[in-house]
């Protein structure tokens, strides 16, 4: 029983390699210029062109519509052709946009749509899309949000004193937004936001951090061994976050993925050729948590920290990294930390399971060294 839960865990790992790049939040600028409130958003297009569901999936290939659509097709066509796409498309997404002021709804007015030349089909291609919305003599405040099958949306307000930015999940509005400035989230509150951003960044989609954390459980017998494990890599890879995210470290994701690929591989194969944990294995261990910690700061830099309350921000968004990491670790304690102490267990769990990890790990290395 528990070997085929093992199995059909590692079959749904390896159903979801195509998910090796996760649906990033949509950036929507937000500025008052006399009578219009203009919005400048950097996202990919195609992914709504589509039809696809950007609030239900980790990664836009695992769609069923990315099929249908050809999706990459669609990130291959040249930018006049793919912004006439688009254009065509707009009534229905401007349906989906919700844009209040003072508790009344106004429709957004598309403006313009830069979208650049194709590149590799197998990456998004953030696009700009600038669209306004009329303004009444004397409004006062604004409310936001979109669709959810449109997605997160990250929302700044620009030109103003104390400016509101918000993390809105698909289908969310946000609070009444006053349009002289003044919200500004409290360093609290920045925390508390973040938190979440951190968990979902592991679950459900950090698929590579899930395998990395993983691989540590494989090895480990006992609880305490593997607390060390995970203290070492909770501890480097909020040095480098940190760092990276401040601007001290820059690091390419071109350099910084494939080696994170590495180590999911690498720390695999240790369990199956050394069985016991040896005393390198923390320092080992260590020196892969700063490549995670550059992993991180790459995904936090596409849609930034807010400058006024970053300590607070970057501290949440690593205690829910935290939080999703232990949850791995509980998930699988729960399916197979009872056989820690059978006889069997190294053989028929621990090796399999590190084998189907190296394997995924090993995938990867190639893929991301291809791209």
């Amino acid at each position: 029983m528990i070997l085929g839960l093992v199995l059909s865990s590692i079959a749904m790992f390896w159903a979801a390699l195509a998910t090796a790049h996760e649906v990033l939040p949509a950036i929507a600028d937000m500025e008052r210029r006399g009578d219009r409130l203009d919005f400048v958003v950097e996202t990919p297009l195609e992914g709504f062109v589509a039809g696809i569901d950007l609030g239900e999936v980790a990664d836009t290939d695992a769609a069923p519509e990315a099929e249908a659509e050809s999706y990459d097709a669609l990130r291959a066509l040249d930018p006049e052709e793919m912004g006439a796409r688009f254009r065509a498309f707009w009534p229905e997404m401007a349906e989906g946009i919700d844009i209040l002021v003072d508790g009344a709804r106004v429709a957004p007015e598309l403006e313009a749509v830069e979208v650049p030349a194709p590149g590799d089909v197998s990456l998004p291609r953030p696009a700009l899309l600038r669209f306004s919305a009329p303004l009444a003599a004397g409004a006062q405040t604004v409310q936001v949000g979109w669709d959810a099958a449109y997605g997160t949306l990250v929302l700044r307000q620009q030109g103003v004193e104390a400016p509101y930015d918000g993390y809105l999940e698909g289908g969310a509005l946000s609070d009444p937004i006053r349009l002289s400035g003044g919200d500004q989230a409290s360093n609290w509150q920045y925390f508390l936001r973040y938190i979440p951003v951190g968990f979902d960044h592991i679950l459900p989609k950090g698929l590579d951090h899930i395998l990395f954390v993983l691989g540590l459980f494989f090895l480990a017998a006992r609880l305490k061994p593997l607390l060390w494990q995970v203290s070492a890599f909770t501890l480097a890879h909020t040095v480098t976050l940190a760092l990276a995210a401040l601007g001290y470290v820059s690091v390419p994701a071109a350099i910084v993925e494939p080696l994170i690929a590495a180590s999911i591989a690498f720390v695999a194969l240790e369990n199956i050729f050394f069985p016991r944990l040896g005393l390198w294995r923390p320092i080992v261990v260590f020196g892969f948590g700063l490549l995670h910690g550059l992993g991180f700061a790459s995904v936090l830099g596409e849609f930034g920290l807010p400058a006024g309350s970053f300590v607070p921000a970057l501290i949440g968004f690593n205690i829910g990294v935290e939080l999703g990491q232990l949850t791995v670790i509980a998930i699988a304690f729960l399916v197979v930390g009872l056989a820690w102490k059978r006889n069997w267990y190294r053989q028929v769990v621990a090796i399999p399971a590190s084998a189907a990890i190296a394997l995924i790990g090993a995938y990867w290395v190639v893929e991301r060294t291809m791209l």
